[in-house]
Protein backbone atom coordinates (compact mmCIF):
# COMPACT_ATOMS: atom_id res chain seq x y z
CA UNK A 1 0.00 0.00 0.00
CA UNK A 2 1.20 3.50 -0.78
CA UNK A 3 1.40 5.96 1.84
CA UNK A 4 1.80 9.38 0.40
CA UNK A 5 2.93 11.98 3.09
CA UNK A 6 1.70 15.57 2.07
CA UNK A 7 4.21 18.57 3.71
CA UNK A 8 2.31 21.94 4.15
CA UNK A 9 -0.86 19.71 3.87
CA UNK A 10 -3.44 22.75 5.31
CA UNK A 11 -1.86 25.22 2.90
CA UNK A 12 -3.32 26.43 -0.09
CA UNK A 13 -2.35 23.61 -2.28
CA UNK A 14 -2.77 21.01 0.09
CA UNK A 15 -5.83 21.93 0.85
CA UNK A 16 -6.72 21.65 -2.95
CA UNK A 17 -4.75 18.41 -2.83
CA UNK A 18 -7.52 16.93 0.01
CA UNK A 19 -10.77 18.02 -1.57
CA UNK A 20 -9.81 16.54 -5.17
CA UNK A 21 -8.68 13.07 -3.47
CA UNK A 22 -11.98 12.90 -1.60
CA UNK A 23 -13.29 12.36 -5.04
CA UNK A 24 -10.60 10.30 -6.51
CA UNK A 25 -9.55 7.92 -3.70
CA UNK A 26 -7.97 4.82 -4.39
CA UNK A 27 -8.04 1.84 -1.79
CA UNK A 28 -3.92 1.13 -2.48
CA UNK A 29 -3.55 4.98 -1.30
CA UNK A 30 -3.18 6.39 2.44
CA UNK A 31 -2.74 10.08 2.44
CA UNK A 32 -1.58 11.72 5.23
CA UNK A 33 -1.31 15.99 5.46
CA UNK A 34 1.12 17.66 7.37
CA UNK A 35 0.58 21.04 8.73
CA UNK A 36 3.38 22.84 10.99
CA UNK A 37 1.81 21.80 14.09
CA UNK A 38 2.47 18.03 13.21
CA UNK A 39 6.70 18.81 12.48
CA UNK A 40 8.87 22.17 12.46
CA UNK A 41 10.65 20.58 9.13
CA UNK A 42 13.26 23.15 10.15
CA UNK A 43 14.55 20.66 12.47
CA UNK A 44 15.88 17.78 11.31
CA UNK A 45 15.54 15.32 14.54
CA UNK A 46 11.20 16.92 14.14
CA UNK A 47 11.26 16.04 10.25
CA UNK A 48 13.53 12.62 10.90
CA UNK A 49 10.33 11.84 13.52
CA UNK A 50 7.88 12.60 11.96
CA UNK A 51 8.94 10.12 8.71
CA UNK A 52 9.38 7.34 10.86
CA UNK A 53 6.43 7.89 12.49
CA UNK A 54 4.29 7.87 9.31
CA UNK A 55 6.52 6.01 6.67
CA UNK A 56 5.90 7.21 3.83
CA UNK A 57 6.47 5.26 0.23
CA UNK A 58 5.87 8.90 -1.78
CA UNK A 59 6.30 12.57 -0.48
CA UNK A 60 4.95 15.83 -2.03
CA UNK A 61 6.46 18.50 -0.48
CA UNK A 62 4.83 21.58 -0.61
CA UNK A 63 6.24 23.10 2.41
CA UNK A 64 8.02 25.92 2.20
CA UNK A 65 8.84 29.60 3.10
CA UNK A 66 6.99 31.51 1.07
CA UNK A 67 5.88 35.32 0.25
CA UNK A 68 5.19 37.75 -2.62
CA UNK A 69 7.42 40.27 -4.28
CA UNK A 70 7.21 42.96 -1.32
CA UNK A 71 7.51 39.83 1.56
CA UNK A 72 10.63 38.64 0.10
CA UNK A 73 12.44 41.68 -1.00
CA UNK A 74 15.08 42.66 2.19
CA UNK A 75 14.79 39.26 3.19
CA UNK A 76 17.06 37.53 0.69
CA UNK A 77 19.55 35.38 3.73
CA UNK A 78 16.22 34.61 5.60
CA UNK A 79 14.40 32.95 3.10
CA UNK A 80 17.81 31.44 1.28
CA UNK A 81 18.98 30.11 4.64
CA UNK A 82 15.44 28.19 5.69
CA UNK A 83 13.96 26.98 2.87
CA UNK A 84 17.41 25.30 2.14
CA UNK A 85 17.58 24.13 5.27
CA UNK A 86 13.81 22.55 5.40
CA UNK A 87 14.84 21.24 1.87
CA UNK A 88 17.66 19.41 2.52
CA UNK A 89 15.69 18.09 5.79
CA UNK A 90 12.91 16.70 3.67
CA UNK A 91 15.27 15.10 0.77
CA UNK A 92 17.43 13.40 2.98
CA UNK A 93 14.47 12.06 5.22
CA UNK A 94 13.71 10.40 2.28
CA UNK A 95 16.39 9.47 1.43
CA UNK A 96 17.11 7.41 4.71
CA UNK A 97 13.77 6.25 4.88
CA UNK A 98 13.78 4.69 1.66
CA UNK A 99 10.53 6.80 0.06
CA UNK A 100 10.01 5.46 -3.68
CA UNK A 101 9.18 8.90 -5.15
CA UNK A 102 9.40 12.55 -3.86
CA UNK A 103 7.63 15.26 -5.84
CA UNK A 104 8.95 18.74 -4.40
CA UNK A 105 7.18 21.70 -5.61
CA UNK A 106 9.77 24.52 -6.86
CA UNK A 107 8.68 28.02 -7.91
CA UNK A 108 8.50 29.97 -10.87
CA UNK A 109 10.66 32.60 -8.77
CA UNK A 110 13.84 30.05 -9.77
CA UNK A 111 13.35 31.37 -13.58
CA UNK A 112 16.30 33.21 -14.73
CA UNK A 113 16.13 37.25 -14.43
CA UNK A 114 17.61 37.73 -18.67
CA UNK A 115 16.04 35.14 -20.52
CA UNK A 116 13.90 34.50 -23.91
CA UNK A 117 10.43 33.59 -23.79
CA UNK A 118 8.88 31.31 -23.31
CA UNK A 119 10.89 29.80 -20.41
CA UNK A 120 10.89 25.77 -20.55
CA UNK A 121 12.36 23.40 -18.43
CA UNK A 122 16.04 23.08 -20.17
CA UNK A 123 16.43 26.90 -19.52
CA UNK A 124 15.84 27.15 -15.37
CA UNK A 125 19.71 27.20 -14.41
CA UNK A 126 20.66 29.84 -17.55
CA UNK A 127 21.81 32.92 -15.49
CA UNK A 128 20.87 34.23 -12.09
CA UNK A 129 16.94 34.74 -10.81
CA UNK A 130 15.43 37.95 -10.57
CA UNK A 131 17.25 40.29 -8.28
CA UNK A 132 14.26 41.24 -5.87
CA UNK A 133 13.92 37.77 -4.77
CA UNK A 134 17.19 35.88 -5.44
CA UNK A 135 17.50 34.20 -2.60
CA UNK A 136 14.16 32.56 -2.32
CA UNK A 137 14.84 31.71 -6.17
CA UNK A 138 18.18 30.23 -5.46
CA UNK A 139 17.30 28.03 -2.85
CA UNK A 140 14.00 26.42 -4.69
CA UNK A 141 16.31 26.26 -7.32
CA UNK A 142 18.76 23.70 -4.90
CA UNK A 143 15.75 21.30 -4.83
CA UNK A 144 16.70 20.10 -8.54
CA UNK A 145 20.00 20.42 -8.41
CA UNK A 146 19.80 18.14 -4.97
CA UNK A 147 17.29 15.47 -6.91
CA UNK A 148 19.85 14.74 -9.34
CA UNK A 149 22.64 14.18 -6.84
CA UNK A 150 19.97 11.95 -4.83
CA UNK A 151 19.17 10.38 -8.43
CA UNK A 152 23.16 9.55 -9.22
CA UNK A 153 24.61 8.94 -6.21
CA UNK A 154 21.93 7.13 -4.39
CA UNK A 155 19.49 6.01 -7.35
CA UNK A 156 16.69 7.95 -5.95
CA UNK A 157 13.51 8.96 -8.13
CA UNK A 158 13.35 12.36 -6.79
CA UNK A 159 11.66 15.00 -8.69
CA UNK A 160 10.00 18.29 -8.79
CA UNK A 161 7.34 20.29 -10.65
CA UNK A 162 7.21 24.06 -11.44
CA UNK A 163 3.67 25.70 -11.31
CA UNK A 164 3.08 28.93 -12.42
CA UNK A 165 1.49 31.79 -10.01
CA UNK A 166 -1.29 29.62 -7.53
CA UNK A 167 -4.18 31.15 -6.09
CA UNK A 168 -7.55 29.82 -4.70
CA UNK A 169 -9.22 28.91 -1.77
CA UNK A 170 -7.29 28.43 1.77
CA UNK A 171 -4.71 30.89 0.28
CA UNK A 172 -2.80 33.63 2.42
CA UNK A 173 -4.94 37.04 2.13
CA UNK A 174 -2.33 39.41 4.17
CA UNK A 175 -1.79 42.01 0.85
CA UNK A 176 2.00 42.57 2.61
CA UNK A 177 2.76 38.66 2.39
CA UNK A 178 0.92 37.62 -0.71
CA UNK A 179 0.68 36.69 -3.66
CA UNK A 180 -1.23 38.67 -6.69
CA UNK A 181 -4.17 36.94 -6.63
CA UNK A 182 -4.98 36.93 -3.08
CA UNK A 183 -3.38 40.21 -2.09
CA UNK A 184 -5.95 41.86 -4.58
CA UNK A 185 -9.04 40.25 -3.54
CA UNK A 186 -8.36 41.05 0.22
CA UNK A 187 -7.64 44.82 -1.17
CA UNK A 188 -11.23 44.54 -3.07
CA UNK A 189 -12.90 43.32 0.00
CA UNK A 190 -11.58 46.50 2.18
CA UNK A 191 -12.41 49.04 -0.54
CA UNK A 192 -15.78 47.88 -0.50
CA UNK A 193 -16.69 46.91 2.56
CA UNK A 194 -15.08 50.97 3.51
CA UNK A 195 -16.23 52.64 0.42
CA UNK A 196 -12.28 53.69 -0.16
CA UNK A 197 -10.28 53.46 -3.34
CA UNK A 198 -9.51 50.25 -4.68
CA UNK A 199 -5.46 50.00 -5.18
CA UNK A 200 -3.25 48.42 -7.48
CA UNK A 201 0.64 48.27 -6.73
CA UNK A 202 2.50 49.35 -10.46
CA UNK A 203 1.12 49.52 -13.49
CA UNK A 204 -0.83 46.40 -14.13
CA UNK A 205 0.79 45.94 -16.97
CA UNK A 206 2.75 42.82 -15.95
CA UNK A 207 1.64 39.26 -17.58
CA UNK A 208 1.78 36.39 -15.85
CA UNK A 209 0.00 32.94 -16.33
CA UNK A 210 -1.73 31.92 -13.10
CA UNK A 211 -3.04 27.87 -12.16
CA UNK A 212 -5.82 27.29 -9.76
CA UNK A 213 -5.22 25.29 -6.96
CA UNK A 214 -8.12 22.98 -7.63
CA UNK A 215 -6.20 22.33 -10.90
CA UNK A 216 -2.64 22.22 -9.61
CA UNK A 217 -3.57 19.50 -7.06
CA UNK A 218 -4.91 17.42 -9.96
CA UNK A 219 -1.41 17.26 -11.61
CA UNK A 220 0.38 16.87 -8.41
CA UNK A 221 -1.52 13.56 -8.06
CA UNK A 222 -0.99 12.71 -11.25
CA UNK A 223 2.63 13.77 -10.72
CA UNK A 224 2.70 11.21 -7.75
CA UNK A 225 1.15 8.67 -9.55
CA UNK A 226 2.55 8.93 -13.31
CA UNK A 227 5.30 11.19 -13.74
CA UNK A 228 8.83 9.35 -13.92
CA UNK A 229 11.38 11.43 -14.90
CA UNK A 230 14.34 13.59 -12.67
CA UNK A 231 14.14 16.70 -14.74
CA UNK A 232 11.25 19.26 -13.77
CA UNK A 233 7.61 19.85 -15.25
CA UNK A 234 6.34 23.52 -15.85
CA UNK A 235 2.41 23.06 -14.87
CA UNK A 236 1.55 25.67 -16.69
CA UNK A 237 -1.50 26.42 -18.82
CA UNK A 238 -1.44 27.58 -22.38
CA UNK A 239 0.24 30.32 -23.67
CA UNK A 240 -3.10 31.80 -25.17
CA UNK A 241 -3.97 31.45 -21.22
CA UNK A 242 -1.55 34.87 -20.44
CA UNK A 243 -3.28 37.31 -18.14
CA UNK A 244 -2.46 41.03 -17.49
CA UNK A 245 -2.54 41.92 -13.62
CA UNK A 246 -5.02 45.09 -15.01
CA UNK A 247 -7.06 42.12 -16.66
CA UNK A 248 -7.04 39.99 -13.45
CA UNK A 249 -7.64 42.88 -11.16
CA UNK A 250 -10.71 44.00 -13.01
CA UNK A 251 -11.78 40.29 -12.74
CA UNK A 252 -11.89 40.91 -8.76
CA UNK A 253 -13.71 44.16 -9.03
CA UNK A 254 -16.21 41.95 -11.37
CA UNK A 255 -16.39 39.01 -9.21
CA UNK A 256 -17.01 41.60 -6.11
CA UNK A 257 -19.24 43.80 -8.43
CA UNK A 258 -17.31 46.70 -6.96
CA UNK A 259 -18.46 50.36 -8.46
CA UNK A 260 -15.76 52.45 -6.75
CA UNK A 261 -12.54 54.29 -7.62
CA UNK A 262 -9.31 52.38 -9.13
CA UNK A 263 -5.84 53.57 -8.24
CA UNK A 264 -2.84 52.06 -10.40
CA UNK A 265 0.13 52.61 -7.84
CA UNK A 266 2.78 53.59 -10.24
CA UNK A 267 5.19 54.89 -8.07
CA UNK A 268 5.50 50.59 -6.93
CA UNK A 269 7.61 48.51 -8.91
CA UNK A 270 5.87 45.67 -11.30
CA UNK A 271 8.89 43.11 -10.57
CA UNK A 272 9.36 41.05 -13.97
CA UNK A 273 7.00 42.47 -16.76
CA UNK A 274 7.00 38.45 -18.26
CA UNK A 275 7.52 35.10 -17.12
CA UNK A 276 5.96 33.13 -19.60
CA UNK A 277 6.86 29.46 -19.15
CA UNK A 278 5.95 26.72 -22.08
CA UNK A 279 3.79 24.06 -21.00
CA UNK A 280 4.79 21.50 -23.74
CA UNK A 281 6.37 19.36 -21.86
CA UNK A 282 3.13 19.04 -19.80
CA UNK A 283 1.16 18.33 -23.13
CA UNK A 284 3.04 15.25 -24.32
CA UNK A 285 1.92 13.88 -21.49
CA UNK A 286 -1.72 15.24 -20.49
CA UNK A 287 -2.87 17.11 -24.09
CA UNK A 288 -6.51 16.95 -23.32
CA UNK A 289 -6.05 18.46 -19.57
CA UNK A 290 -8.71 21.48 -19.05
CA UNK A 291 -7.17 24.04 -17.06
CA UNK A 292 -10.08 26.35 -15.11
CA UNK A 293 -10.57 29.71 -17.16
CA UNK A 294 -9.01 32.25 -15.01
CA UNK A 295 -12.15 34.28 -14.35
CA UNK A 296 -14.07 31.14 -13.34
CA UNK A 297 -11.48 29.98 -10.92
CA UNK A 298 -10.94 33.96 -9.62
CA UNK A 299 -14.90 33.91 -9.17
CA UNK A 300 -15.20 30.86 -6.96
CA UNK A 301 -11.83 32.21 -5.09
CA UNK A 302 -13.91 35.26 -4.58
CA UNK A 303 -17.09 33.35 -3.12
CA UNK A 304 -14.93 31.29 -0.80
CA UNK A 305 -13.15 34.18 0.48
CA UNK A 306 -16.51 36.18 1.67
CA UNK A 307 -17.72 33.12 3.03
CA UNK A 308 -15.07 32.35 5.16
CA UNK A 309 -13.72 35.82 5.61
CA UNK A 310 -13.54 35.35 9.68
CA UNK A 311 -11.28 32.13 9.66
CA UNK A 312 -9.04 33.03 6.31
CA UNK A 313 -5.63 33.38 6.32
CA UNK A 314 -5.06 37.28 6.23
Amino acid sequence: KKVILVTGGSGLVGNGIQKVINGDQREDEEWIFLSSKDANLLSKEETFAVFEKYKPTHVIHLAALVGGLYAIMGKNCDFFRKNMKMNDNILEASHKTKVKKLVSCLSSSIFPHKTSYPIDETMVHDGPPHPSFFGYGYAKRMVDVLNKAYNEEYGCLFTSVLPCNIFGPHDNFNPLQSQVIPGLISKAYEAKKNGTAFEIWGTGAAQRQFIYSLDLAKLFIWAVREYQEIEPVIFAPDLEDEVSIKDVAMMILEAFEFKGEVKFLTDKGDGPLKKTASNAKLRTYLPQFQFTPTREAVRETVEWYVKNYDSARK
